[in-house]
């Protein structure tokens, strides 16, 4: 009678363990999925905002068709890609050509004093912070999961229950250049 007894205590203590193991990877796990859409819902801003900066610039500049086509295509990538990564990656090309137009303010007296330029201007550039604090913050949860889903006991159970890491957002080496802008860019009327 005493072993059985022991035998349920210990069955008992293990699926307790587990439970609460369990739970604390799905709490995690959600976190990474909530920050994944919080990164989504800045990406998403940033390309509602892009046609109005675009339609008040060709007041002032009639741009290469080119420079069309490829803000129109990168805007799409971000608004159609399957996941996060795929996201980031179209959005940070984007957000190079969209710093290119943004910059025509500063060499063209007329349209930086449009106030519908210099809002769009504002909020775009409101938006690029939330969506660096928002790709930090997801990569400090992801960081968190993925540390939790290494460690013992945790990394037992994740291997059993089938937790998987995920990848940090980082930065391309692109994004990390200065950006250049020339009159080659954008012909002008």
């Amino acid at each position: 009678m005493m072993i059985f007894i022991i035998v349920i205590a210990v069955i008992v203590f293990v699926a307790v363990i587990m439970t609460v193991e369990y739970n604390s990877l799905v709490v995690l796990r959600n976190r990474v999925d909530n920050q994944s859409a919080q990164v989504d819902v800045q990406l998403k801003r940033r390309t509602e905002l892009i046609p109005n900066l675009i339609e008040t610039v060709k007041g002032y500049a009639k741009f290469e068709k080119s420079t069309l086509t490829d803000i129109a295509q990168l805007r799409s990538k971000v608004m159609n890609s399957e996941n996060t990564s795929e996201t980031c990656a179209a959005d940070a090309k984007l957000g190079r050509v969209c710093s290119k137009v943004l910059a025509l303010g500063e060499s063209y007296p007329e349209l930086k004093s449009n106030t519908n330029f210099l809002k769009l201007q504002e909020e775009l550039s409101e938006t690029e912070n939330k969506i660096v604090m928002a790709r930090q913050f997801y990569n400090d949860v992801v960081t968190k999961y993925n540390t939790q889903i290494m460690l013992f006991p945790k990394s037992f159970f994740a291997k059993i229950f089938g937790f998987k890491k995920y990848a940090l957002l980082e930065s391309a080496a692109e994004e990390r250049k200065n950006v250049q802008i020339s009159s080659s860019d954008f012909q002008f009327e």
